[in-house]
């Protein structure tokens, strides 16, 4: 079952979303319309325009705008996904070419750019001040994000707390938007949106937690991606940290080389070390702690299923395979 599915009130919203999305990717420019649809029908679950919806139903929101408003989530995220396969030389995303196997760097970038004006167009329409706030502060820490990763990667002293400071720029801070948005359309009272704030942002770090130790558990075909990806770009994600911290000296000198060195390598050996470490185990419970403050934060909503859906989302979030 998808995640929209758990829920028969917010499904039909969700398809809602997906038409919107689809009725605004049109371009002048043939090459755009390609790319973009390429991307956006890329068979992603949509989590983030989907906690746009709960949110700002949890908040007891009966208007229209949380389709569109859900929309522009969708395209920034969108966007960032075409910005980071080319910085990353990704040649999957989703069990598909990216796009800029298929078409392109340069392409692909500019799109990317598109989309983010698509969105920003979009909320111009929604003619809320505080939500093009909420969105174009999350915008800029998603790009410092996305160079703080780039600055650590091939570094081996990469701590767990720079790691879990560039996974809060990178990731969380757009679903901490999509939470927080919602609940600002809703109106809701201060307190109950800053714990959907706060439920986005812990969701997001415990979702790319998840996501990193995949990299060392599951398949291509599962995944959609290759697997090992992070360790062939550098990345010292927590599975890495973590078995360093604890691994013996041989061991600890296998992945430093490997980090360093980039590539696959190394990859057999590596993953016997984070497997005989415990580090999948670690990064598994690092996640289940951020899912548990991120349900915590959200006590104090109305008993609605709105708010019992995103507790389910909460709970899949780490229990997913890809």
């Amino acid at each position: 079952m998808q995640p929209h599915q758990l829920n028969p009130i917010i499904e039909p919203q969700f398809n809602a979303v997906t038409d919107y999305i689809i009725n605004n990717l049109g371009s002048n420019v043939p090459l755009v319309e390609s790319i973009a649809h390429h991307i956006v029908e890329g068979g992603g679950k949509r989590i983030r325009p989907l906690l746009v919806l709960l949110a700002a139903n949890a908040g007891g929101y009966k208007g229209s705008q949380h389709i569109p408003l859900a929309a522009v989530i969708e395209f920034i995220h969108t966007a960032t996904l075409l910005h980071d396969d080319v910085v990353d030389n990704s040649e999957l995303r989703r069990g598909s070419e990216t796009a800029n196997t298929k078409w392109g760097n340069a392409p692909s970038v500019l799109v990317g750019d598109f989309l983010y004006s698509r969105a920003f167009q979009l909320m111009v329409d929604i003619d809320r001040m505080e939500i093009m706030g909420v969105i174009s502060h999350a915008t800029t820490i998603i790009a410092e994000g996305e160079v703080l990763q780039l600055l650590n990667q091939r570094n081996p002293d990469t701590s767990e707390e720079a790691y879990l400071h560039v996974i809060l720029g990178k990731t969380a801070m757009l679903f901490e938007a999509a939470t927080e948005v919602g609940a600002i359309l809703s109106d809701c009272p201060a307190d109950q949106r800053e714990g959907l704030r706060l439920f986005g942002r812990h969701l997001g770090i415990a979702f790319q937690i998840i996501d990193d130790l995949l990299d060392y558990l599951s398949d291509s075909e599962t995944m959609g991606k290759n697997v090992g990806d992070d360790l062939a770009e550098g990345k010292a994600t927590l599975p890495l940290i973590h078995a360093m911290k604890v691994s013996n000296e041989d061991d600890r000198l296998v992945i430093r080389n490997a980090i360093r060195s980039g590539g696959l390598e190394d990859l057999s050996p590596v993953l016997d070390i984070v497997q005989r470490c415990g580090s999948i185990d670690y990064a598994r419970q690092k996640a289940a702690v951020e899912i548990d403050t991120a349900k915590a934060a959200i006590n104090g909503l109305p008993e609605t299923s709105f708010k019992a859906t995103l507790m389910q989302i909460a709970d899949l979030a780490i229990e997913r395979t890809q």
